[in-house]
């Protein structure tokens, strides 16, 4: 089948390349000419495990090309995926959605196909498809289809879904969607249907239930921290229960990234528009306890620092908001480094591919390429990604070349005893003994 892909971002490049590798003909569309021209070389514009050897796969292919415009892309096909941002709006927790408007508004006057159907990916507030379906004019059929891809893991996301969610109007967009996911559908995903509300919903529920799950638990590592009671081994417990379960019962620093803290805020921000304030007032909490482990973890570092950060060097590992990623987006790792820096504190910092979008971030703080290089002469070392290049260092050869071989393992994937034996002091947050 022919499909377009409105919007080449994160989310639009890997569904056109993943598309086009199960067999159709994609062409994505996007009016940043120079992502388009780096995509049309089989170079994508962001780190993601995977995607740049599918790109150039398809692009090689003849299956996936990029446009500019438009009404190419009514011409093109009949079936077209809506996949642009949604950013939160600056003066609210509101989603920003000017860009999934402007596409309806501006695609409207060249559909010409009797068939036409406008597939949403794009995460929006419930109520969104019904509000925009008058606005095409009976030019299409509007369907709601959400993403849930996890960066790091996106392609396998795609090409391997736990779940299809179409949100349908007519048979005949059931019918259409079930066409172009039938190799995903064959090889075991399941395919539910649903109305469009649902459909929108089902993503933003979802990422709430998730970011509650994690500040649950990073609660639960303050009350450890004022216990003596260890995190880690209350969080295996707990995940041992079938009706807990242990994903995503991780104590650390916290999320971060474009999709969980602004999701909740939309979610938060549409309940209230439909008078629903309390029935999601919860969620008000669950973002302060994920930001609050951010100073928590600056806190832990004051105190592996003789007290105060001021005049101290300070070396941080990690800027990505998450491992295999380059996404900065509300990084906790960015925040504490940002904060440490605000304190007092020189600040080095490494990732192994975030680096270039940190240093435009956050140009006020000193990047290093060689981990090492970033803890010679650190009076304190803050583990806040947890890349497996961190796990895997040598705490022996570290602690040669730190002033003070003391350390903050945010993450909770270092050994302890394998950096204590190294003559480390290591602390984490819900794991007082460790200090």
């Amino acid at each position: 089948m022919r499909l377009t892909v409105i919007g080449t971002g994160y989310v639009g490049a890997v569904h056109a390349a993943c598309m086009a590798e199960t067999g159709h003909e994609v062409l994505g569309v996007d009016t940043d000419v120079e992502r388009i021209a780096q995509l049309a070389a089989g170079r994508p514009p962001f780190y993601e495990p995977g995607l740049g050897a599918m790109l150039q796969r398809t692009v090689d292919s003849g299956r996936l090309r990029f446009s500019t415009s438009l009404p190419e892309a009514a011409a093109f096909a009949d079936t077209h995926f809506l996949c642009v941002g949604t950013p939160q709006r600056p003066d609210s927790g509101a989603a920003d959605l000017r860009h999934v408007e402007a596409v309806v508004q501006e695609l409207t006057p060249y559909l010409r196909h009797e068939r036409s159907l406008l597939v949403g990916k794009s995460t929006v507030p419930v109520g969104t498809s019904d509000r925009l379906a008058p606005r095409l004019r009976g030019a299409a059929d509007l369907a709601w289809n959400p993403e849930f891809l996890r960066e790091g893991c996106a392609v396998q996301d795609t090409l391997r879904p736990e779940r299809i969610v179409a949100g349908v109007r007519t048979p005949r967009a059931e019918a259409r969607l079930r066409k172009i996911y039938a190799p995903l559908t064959a090889a075991g995903a399941p395919f539910i249907v649903t109305d469009p509300a649902t459909a929108e919903l089902v993503k933003l529920a979802s990422n709430s239930f998730l970011a509650t799950k994690i500040s649950f638990i990073n609660a639960m590592a303050e009350i450890c921290d004022a216990t003596g009671a260890d995190v880690l081994t209350l969080a295996r417990a707990m995940g041992a229960d079938s009706r807990v379960g242990p994903r995503f019962l991780s104590p650390g620093l916290g999320f971060g990234g474009s999709c969980l803290p602004k999701d909740i805020r939309a979610f938060t921000a549409r309940a209230e528009e439909l008078g629903l304030a309390e029935s999601v007032a919860f969620l008000r909490q669950v973002d302060e306890i994920n930001t609050r482990q951010r100073r928590r973890t600056v806190g832990l570092a004051e105190r592996l620092a003789g007290g105060t950060l001021a005049d101290r060097s300070v070396a941080v590992l990690g800027a990505a908001f998450k491992p295999h990623s380059d996404d900065v987006r509300d990084s906790p790792a960015l925040a504490v480094a940002e904060e440490a820096r605000r304190r007092g504190a020189q600040v080095r910092v490494h990732d192994p591919e975030a680096l270039d979008n940190a240093r435009t971030a956050h140009p006020g703080l000193q990047f290093v390429l060689d981990v090492v290089k970033a803890c010679e002469q650190a009076d304190v070392v803050l583990h806040l990604t947890e890349w497996p290049q961190y796990r895997d260092l040598d705490p022996a050869a570290l602690a040669a070349v730190v002033r003070t071989p003391a350390i903050v393992d945010a993450r909770h994937t270092l050994d302890p005893a394998v950096w204590r034996a190294a003559g480390w002091t290591l602390c984490a947050p819900g794991r007082p003994r460790l200090g």
